[in-house]
């Protein structure tokens, strides 16, 4: 009898693993955890087997499409995702942890609901680390520990410990570092004591580097952006930024860079073999792009870019992009009225846009750790009711420290071309009213300038950030000395700074500041009179989708106003077409601060946010614009492989910032400041819109807005 136990119960299971095959198949239609605290929803999601069908098949709203993905419920696997959970709880140092479940069954359909008692955990109460006081400074090593003192003991955390002294160790040359770890759980007084106990080894310094794999792509190419080098001491992370430069040069599929050996030579030997394998990419490609943007209308874009351009590891790239298709002459569609409608009164939007431009890059620039470029360019661009820039010119660069933390960019561009503004601007801003004087402002020029800008950016994504922050500041000078005409003296300077913190998965809160001023060298005298002259392409601008998003893009700040004729009657005043063009400003502030949050529904690929901007854009001489605008609003985000598509609306309840008026005479193109009966100027004050609707704007763009 007792010889057949074996049989018989291979037999039960067999005959209730056949029986679960011979059940109707069930769609998950609901999983849920409840009592859970320790551990979120996410990471018990990840640990289960048994998964929720898709949103489209789970919402009792969208279930009647018949789309979305059904997964089906297994019971075996189900029984055992109790286990994986008591697994995971107790890894985590809940020892007490207890896993109920409720299971709704329908002919078709099944509920599922994980109730989880957790219990007190096991807290850790001494963490010990030996074996390394003589390399590291222990008592700042266990503060950068991920595993506390007082905190539940996770064995997780325990071996993350681990591995941040074996990494630590071998930064400071050891290669072949470990640690031997060691714990005493006592589960009835809930209390555990552990040690950890590092084994240095010899300290070593990097021997020979081998490059395997590289066939057209020269090997001193190569060699000029090794961050390891023969002879110094050894560093893990040297590896590792070794690895992110080379494939950052665009010439690799991918890069390994590792020890020769796993273990340590036989013999002693005080140096380690280090090998940088890659593989090579086509070292010539070809991009092409198209898209719509509502301040752009249709616009294609093209490159070919040649790698290891005449060896060296340098990069020859040529670019270029068209704009205002539809919209500009000469391939002028007429979708002004229709398709492109937010450019229907932008006098700057009559002209295709365009740029050309002849980039050289050197990755090594007298170390690995620099980087330069020269770059030759022809354009045209606009800036959304403000100004107008045609130009052909140089930039030069140098980086240094250019894949570091906090990369320092020296830069010198000097054009020669010519920046136009509404007439109207010219005379807000400079007194210049006659056609033959603004002419003057606008002719070609020679315009040169020095830039330093740093950037420290310390985000966890390049596309979407929930993490980390950004530290950006520049500095531009203009003047004579380097090369610009005696019109151009200025100094510009501007600072961001912008936060983002992590809320549950995928969740977050933003915040950005932005701040900039301009300080003119000296005053100008033009036409009898002086004045402190900044162009137009120069200036600050405020409003869009990255700024303050109550405004439109470049309504916050100055404004003035052109009319071509004035109808009096009565006491009743009517300005026929009545325009306004930004001026721009001499300071700028903003401030953003945004909460992100998953939506209910396809949280994985859609998020909400609710906002709140403030800022201004002044301009010192000119007291027409009061204090700082407050526009809060919501939005939505769709994940897409080029980062969030986001669609925003905001509530401004402030009117039009008020503006100098200008008569336009239509035969000279000259213009005259409308004045009242007193002699002084008239301000145009447009009022608030009419209704709660009309005073929210909408703004659509791709990325985040800061």
């Amino acid at each position: 009898m007792r010889a057949s136990l074996p049989v018989l119960v291979v037999a039960v299971l067999a005959a209730a693993r056949l029986a679960a095959q011979q059940e109707p198949q069930r769609v998950v239609r609901g999983l849920s955890f409840e009592g859970n605290h320790a551990i979120d929803r996410y990471t018990l999601s990840a640990a289960i087997a048994t998964t929720n069908s898709s949103a489209f098949a789970t919402s009792p709203f969208l279930r009647w499409l018949g789309l979305g993905e059904k997964r089906s419920f297994n019971e075996l696997e189900f029984r055992r995702d109790v286990v994986r959970l008591l697994l995971l709880y107790r890894q985590s140092g809940y020892m007490n942890a207890v896993i109920d479940t409720l299971v709704r069954r329908d002919a078709r359909d099944v509920y599922v609901t994980f109730r989880i008692y957790e219990g007190d955990p096991v807290r850790l109460t001494r963490l010990d680390v030996l074996g390394v006081d003589s390399i590291l400074d222990v008592p700042a090593l266990k503060r950068a520990l991920p595993l506390q003192v007082g905190d539940p003991f996770n064995r997780a955390l325990f071996q993350a410990s681990a591995d941040t002294i074996v990494g630590r160790l071998k930064n400071r040359g050891y290669p072949y570092a470990d640690v031997l770890r060691s714990y005493d759980v006592d589960a009835a007084a809930l209390q555990a004591v552990a040690a950890l106990e590092g084994v240095p080894g010899r300290r070593m310094r990097v021997g020979e580097v081998i490059i395997a794999g590289a066939g057209q792509v020269d090997t001193g190419s190569v060699r000029r952006m090794l961050s390891v080098r023969p002879g110094d001491w050894f560093r893990q992370d040297q590896l590792y930024v070794t690895q992110r430069d080379l494939y950052g040069l665009g010439m690799f599929r991918s890069v390994n860079v590792v020890l020769a050996d796993s273990v340590p030579r036989p013999g002693g030997d005080s140096t380690v073999q280090v090998i940088v394998r890659v593989a090579e990419a086509p070292l010539h490609r070809i991009r092409i792009g198209a898209g719509y943007g509502s301040l752009d209308c249709f616009r294609v874009q093209s490159g070919w870019t040649a790698y290891d351009f005449l060896g060296g590891a340098r990069s020859l790239d040529l670019s270029g992009q068209l704009s205002k298709l539809g919209v500009g002459i000469p391939v002028d569609a007429g979708l002004r009225k229709n398709v492109c409608h937010p450019l229907h009164d932008d006098a700057t939007s009559d002209t295709v846009n365009y740029n050309a431009t002849i980039t050289v890059r050197q990755p090594a620039f007298l170390s690995p750790r620099h980087a330069a470029s020269i770059a030759l360019f022809t354009e045209r661009r606009s800036e959304f009711n403000a100004y107008t820039r045609q130009a052909v010119g140089a930039n030069l660069a140098v980086t240094f420290n250019a894949r570091r933390n906090i990369p320092v960019t020296l830069g010198y561009s000097y054009s020669v071309g010519r920046t136009a503004a509404a007439p109207a601007v010219y005379c807000q801003l400079f007194r210049l009213c006659d056609s033959s004087e603004q002419a003057f402002l606008s002719n070609r020029r020679r315009f040169g300038a020095v830039t330093v800008s740093a950037v420290r950016n310390q985000t966890n994504s390049v596309l979407d950030p929930t993490g980390g922050g950004v530290v950006t500041a520049s500095l531009t000078h203009s003047s004579r000395l380097v090369g610009s005409d005696t019109l151009y003296e200025f100094n510009r300077g501007q600072l961001e700074v912008s936060h983002y913190y992590p809320i549950g998965r995928r969740g977050a809160f933003a915040w950005r500041v932005l701040s900039g001023t301009i300080l003119p060298a000296r005053q100008i005298s033009f036409a009898r009179q002086s004045v402190r002259f900044v162009p137009p392409d120069q200036r600050f601008y405020g409003g869009g989708p990255n700024s303050v998003r109550g405004y439109a893009r470049n309504d916050l700040g100055p404004r003035v106003y052109v009319t071509d004729s004035i109808e009096v009657s009565g006491t009743d005043t009517t300005y026929h077409n009545l325009q306004a063009s930004a001026t721009g400003g001499n300071a700028i502030f903003v401030a953003n601060a945004e909460f992100r949050f998953p939506t209910p529904l396809f949280p994985d690929r859609m998020r909400v946010a609710v906002f709140a901007d403030v800022g201004q854009v002044w301009e010192r001489d000119v007291a027409t614009v009061g204090g700082v605008r407050f526009t809060p609003g919501v939005g939505v985000r769709f994940v897409t492989p080029l980062g969030p598509v986001r669609l925003d609306a905001a509530y401004n309840g402030y009117p039009s910032e008020p503006g100098a008026l200008y008569l336009l005479n239509t035969k000279t193109k000259g213009l005259t400041a409308v004045t009242d009966s007193t002699g002084n100027q008239v301000l145009v004050r447009p009022g608030l819109p009419p209704g709660f609707w009309r005073r929210v704007v909408v703004q659509f763009a791709v990325g985040q807005a800061f």
